[in-house]
């Protein structure tokens, strides 16, 4: 079942435009941080790897059916994240099914988001990805791994990731802050540099999605 939904995925993203989504969670976190990240990491993408991905990204809860539309769901936030027994079953499905998730720390959802991954995946340890991974390897170059965009404790960027089959479905990247770099240069004021650093990253990632 989960190779003939992803199959789907891959005929449908060459066929027509496809859609990502930023993911709406409960908790009180702030799961809308970051509004420019999505649509201007979905214009770099189809700017400079060929994707055809509509140019506004939805929204979705993750109890909801329709996450089973989107091959990539983002989530992102700085604080506590909870998930109903309704979305933890929804979303095992979802990644079990060929759907892909990433989770980008803003800064303080370590804590909380650690826990949340345990429960949908209890019998699967989250794993650090080795900078030998395919994701790091095209269409950029990242040779020593996840890069690291914003410094908060001093502390070296980690991607970790959940495996099924063999094939990465779950990507929580740590110490990083990929989504501040895909902001509007205003808004953190980053260096052109750094935001191409985070935006190619991001392309990896949307890369190996669509390619494995």
């Amino acid at each position: 079942m989960r190779k003939i939904f992803f199959l789907f995925l891959l005929v449908s993203i060459s066929c027509f435009s496809q859609e990502i989504a930023l993911l709406k969670y409960n908790g009180g976190g702030d799961w809308y941080a970051n509004p420019t990240s999505l649509p201007n990491l979905i214009r770099f993408c189809n700017s400079n790897i060929q994707t055809q991905i509509k140019a506004k990204p939805s929204t979705v809860e993750p109890g909801n059916p329709d996450l089973l539309s989107y091959p990539f769901v983002h989530m992102t936030g700085h604080g506590n994240v909870v998930f109903s027994d309704a979305d933890i079953n929804n979303l095992r499905n979802y990644l079990n099914g060929g759907g892909f998730l990433h989770i980008d720390d803003n800064y303080g959802m370590d804590h909380y988001i650690r826990k949340e991954i345990k429960k949908i995946f209890p019998n699967n340890n989250l794993v650090e990805i080795p900078a030998n991974h395919p994701i790091f390897q095209k269409p950029f170059p990242f040779p020593s791994g996840l890069p690291k965009i914003h410094e908060h404790d001093a502390k070296r960027p980690q991607a970790f990731g959940v495996f099924v089959e063999n094939k990465l479905v779950l990507l929580y990247t740590y110490e990083c802050d990929l989504g501040d770099g895909w902001e509007d240069p205003e808004v953190n004021n980053d260096p052109v540099e750094v935001r191409q650093k985070a935006l190619k990253m991001g392309a990896n990632i949307i890369n190996y999605i669509f390619t494995n």
